[in-house]
């Protein structure tokens, strides 16, 4: 049975309090802590001051290490 990605313009617009590319990342990683094993897809650039260059390797790694 596969599950329906989790979409990261939802966790952007579901997270209102998110108001940089260092916060995304921090949610990123405290939702794949609570959520656990789930696919991430990547639907839109974050526009946050702060986005930097590798910002998709950046959002993968802290969506799939977590805390670790």
């Amino acid at each position: 049975m596969s599950q329906t990605p989790v979409l990261l313009s939802d966790i952007i617009i579901r997270n209102p309090q998110v108001n940089s590319f260092a916060d995304l990342l921090l949610t990123l990683r405290n939702r794949a802590e609570a959520v656990g094993q789930c696919q991430l897809e990547i639907d839109l650039k974050p526009d946050f001051r702060d986005t930097p260059r590798n910002w998709e390797f950046m959002i993968e790694s802290a969506f799939f290490w977590g805390e670790r």
